[in-house]
């Protein structure tokens, strides 16, 4: 089952999102960690730091788990 992630806003992009999740320390981590690792969003695969994100949305990080966004 997907670990729900709580929105506060209407988006959250995929950086805010990795450090939100616990995935990564700190935002500066984004860029690397996203250049590191297939993250797939909606099944589809997306690297890109600022790639919106709203609730529905799921998020899956193969070794790191599956999200979906709430709100």
């Amino acid at each position: 089952m997907p670990e729900k992630i709580k929105l506060d806003t209407e988006f959250i992009t995929l950086g805010q999102f990795l450090k939100l999740a616990e995935i990564i320390q700190s935002g500066g981590m984004a860029k690397w960690f996203l250049s590191e690792h297939e993250v797939f969003i909606n099944g589809e695969q997306d690297q890109r730091r600022g790639r919106k994100l709203r609730a529905g949305d799921k998020v899956e990080i193969p070794g790191f788990g599956e999200f979906v966004i709430t709100e």
